[in-house]
């Protein structure tokens, strides 16, 4: 045993919607831990995923990306965003490369000024495959100027171009102290609530513009078996009668296609057989319910006006 002393700390990624920030999570991870789509809004809890960068742990903390709320639950996640922020040791606000200073990240530098607290705050520009050299140096000082970040990093999440430099500067950032998990742990969510995430990615995937938001997937039951396969049977609520045909499809073909891609997946995450069973309820109002707020884990006291 070294006598190097231990470190760990919580990462709080911050930017807008799309702009990487759950595939970074799950790259420095190395496994998927945070819904991943072309979506916007797709990460609606604070999923914390947790990477060793040598003697330190880095607890990265993927909020919902900050955009103008509009809903209760838009405006619950809006909260959970920027709660995850002020309770971290080091905030990276990512932004991507060909949109530049768009006004929803100089809305965040400004709302940065006053929740960021004594945490450093770094930034990272993804996606440079996208933009040419000279326009990210010149991006790069025009983020400076607003905002006094103390490191810049040029990253691709998707290809994993900078993100050894981030995860390594992180390391070094994050304060002395015992590990907060174990070491083979790699994220604190309950897995029934991963499964339900996967099912709703796969959902969100298969709809495209249907009914990104008007759904939710929660795993009701949760049965390990003796053969070490398990069941699970997971519940989509949508809001209307109309949204129950959309997601079974034509002869039921959408729901077993959402079906086979969640169960492969879950699979490969578990390492294990999977039965996965999935019913579809109509719930009219499920957005305003308390119960379906704590399931996503998020406060429903913060999305009142």
């Amino acid at each position: 045993m070294t006598d190097q002393p231990t470190k760990a700390g919580f990462i709080a990624l911050i930017g807008e919607p799309n702009a990487g920030k759950s595939t970074l999570l799950n790259h420095m991870v190395g496994a998927k831990v945070s819904i991943v789509t072309h979506k916007v809004q797709t990460t609606r809890t604070r999923i914390r995923g947790v990477v060793m960068e040598g003697r330190s742990q880095l607890v990265f903390v993927d909020t919902p990306g900050l955009f103008k709320p509009k809903r209760r639950l838009d405006r619950a996640m809006v909260k959970a965003a920027w709660g995850g922020a002020a309770d971290a040791d080091v905030v990276v606000l990512m932004i991507e490369a060909h949109r530049g200073m768009s006004e929803g990240v100089k809305a965040i530098i400004e709302r940065l000024k006053e929740h960021a607290g004594n945490s450093p705050v770094a930034l990272a520009i993804n996606k440079i495959d996208k933009v040419k050299t000279e326009k990210l140096l010149g991006l790069a000082d025009e983020m400076n100027e607003a905002y006094p970040f103390v490191q810049t990093f040029m990253i691709s999440a998707e290809r994993g171009h900078g993100c050894d430099a981030l995860r390594g500067w992180l390391g070094h950032q994050v304060p002395d102290g015992p590990w907060l998990y174990p070491e083979d742990q790699i994220a604190d969510l309950p897995l029934r609530m991963i499964a339900a995430e996967t099912t709703r990615e796969k959902l969100t995937l298969r709809l495209h513009q249907e009914l990104p938001y008007q759904l939710t997937v929660e795993t009701e039951n949760w049965e390990d078996r003796k053969d070490g396969s398990c069941r699970i049977d997971q519940i989509i609520y949508v809001m209307r009668d109309g949204h129950k045909g959309i997601v079974l499809g034509n002869k039921g073909e959408t729901i077993k296609a959402v079906s086979t891609a969640a169960r492969i997946e879950l699979e490969e995450f578990l390492d294990r057989r999977v039965h996965l069973f999935l019913q579809i309820k109509v719930r009219p109002g499920w957005l305003e319910e308390k119960e379906r707020y704590s399931e996503m884990g998020l406060d429903f006291k913060d999305g009142n006006v």
